[in-house]
């Protein structure tokens, strides 16, 4: 298992260098950063004097290393537009994105996870139609219009929640519904699908044979084997939470790091961006390889292979 651990936390190191290098990169590929810095009506002198202030008249693997050496420690510049440090107005906004992933991805698994073992128990049952309404609902659903249905309904109509911020767990419980009500259709059709096929095993049909009660087949042996691809897919859900709520923070009104990306890539704000991309994609990798460490622990034989 220790190697195991290493061989991972190995690779996931050699991809978070490269993800810093391809985003830093892209950055820069798009167009000349000075230019965007200076605006429209901008001489070509004042993009001159933007570029050699902001040291981009440098080589570009040497721009890239100051910032990765800095970034390292934990100072990834001034923002351009705001004119605070870079680390401290993420970290500002942060802690709201991660509340709002971490409740999107809870919400997700504890609805989608069991209906999917219900579904798969029971196929071709009202329960099991139920959970393909919600799959195909879940894909069909834009989350922009489907959080505005229910800032319409539960905060107009109803004044249930309230439509917008972040004083009190109430403004998180209906952008916790969109956010992971997207994550829902997947991990149900996983979770059923993995059900079915664990439940048509011979193992399983042997552990009844011995009498083994049936809640202990379906929780012991059924579904710890069927939620191996489940647990893969929530990570990256999770990562995919962080990173694309967007629109969810946008409609909701909740400045988190989502949000601050929007305002970002908008403003031209290049220390901001570029901050935000390794963050999100370290969220991807650190999730990632959580999950492959717990799958590991299901499931010897992935050690082993």
């Amino acid at each position: 298992m220790f190697q195991f651990i290493l061989k991972r936390l190995g690779l996931a190191i050699l991809v978070a260098f490269t993800v810093s290098f391809i985003s830093f990169s892209l950055l820069f590929l798009a167009g000349d950063p000075a230019a965007a810095l200076a605006g429209e009506t901008a001489s070509g002198e004042d993009i001159e004097a933007l570029r050699h202030l902001y040291g981009f008249d440098r080589p570009m693997m040497v721009q890239y290393g100051d910032w990765l050496f800095s970034a390292l420690r934990g100072d990834f510049g001034e923002s351009y537009y705001f004119k605070l440090p870079v680390a401290g107005l993420i970290f500002d906004r942060l802690s709201i994105t991660m509340t709002l992933g971490v409740c999107g991805i809870a919400f997700a698994l504890l609805t989608a996870v069991p209906l999917g073992v219900a579904a798969a128990i029971r196929p071709n049952s009202l329960i099991d139609r139920i959970a393909l309404f919600l799959s195909v609902a879940g894909q069909a659903l834009p989350s922009f219009w489907f959080g505005l249905i229910l800032v319409v309904v539960f905060s107009i109509k109803l004044g249930w929640l309230p439509p917008s911020g972040t004083a009190t767990w109430r403004h998180f419980i209906m952008p916790t519904i969109v956010l992971g009500y997207y994550a829902m259709p997947a991990i149900m059709r996983l979770t059923r699908a993995g059900m079915l096929e664990v439940l048509s095993s011979d193992y399983i049909r042997t552990a009844r044979a011995k009498g083994a009660p049936e809640m202990r087949v379906m929780f012991k042996h059924a579904l710890r084997n069927a939620i191996i691809p489940v647990v893969s897919l929530a990570a990256v859900q999770m990562g995919f939470m962080l990173g694309g709520s967007i629109v969810v923070e946008s409609i909701f009104a909740l400045h988190g790091a989502g949000y601050l990306a929007w305002e970002s890539i908008g403003r031209n704000d290049l220390p901001t961006v570029q901050a935000l991309i390794l963050i999100f994609a370290m969220f991807y990798i650190v999730f990632t390889f959580l999950a492959d460490v717990l799958n590991a622990w299901l499931d010897p034989r992935m050690r082993s292979s």
